[in-house]
């Protein structure tokens, strides 16, 4: 049973991962392809290892692969966030049909 769970989860994880390529290739700005890849690899990534660790057990493989999940979910978004808002402070453009700017408006706020 554990073996089939652990099978779904990284099947999951693999279609997480093909749609966070694809949105890298197919979203208009740096902003947007940023949010794919960061959902690729904290929801697509992170369902593999886990899913990894339900099949192999409380072995040091599953131990691993729990530690490298529990890595990816706390760096990953952290990661993602000090990217965009050092793109923004370099002057990278949001995509011109972009609805709302938040960092324009913190920025406006700081002054």
């Amino acid at each position: 049973m554990n073996e089939l769970i652990g099978l779904i989860f990284i099947s999951l994880g693999l279609a997480f991962d093909v749609f966070g390529c694809l949105g890298l290739v197919r979203l208009p700005d740096v902003y947007n392809r940023l949010q794919a890849a960061t959902k690729c690899v904290t929801l697509g990534t992170a369902s593999i290892l886990f899913g990894t660790f339900l099949i192999v057990g409380f072995t040091a493989a599953g131990f691993k692969a729990i530690l490298c999940m529990l890595f990816l979910l706390l760096t990953s978004p952290v990661a993602a966030h000090a990217i965009a808002r050092g793109a923004h402070r370099s002057g990278v453009k949001l995509w011109e049909k972009s609805v709302i700017d938040r960092y324009k408006e913190d920025k406006e706020g700081e002054a």
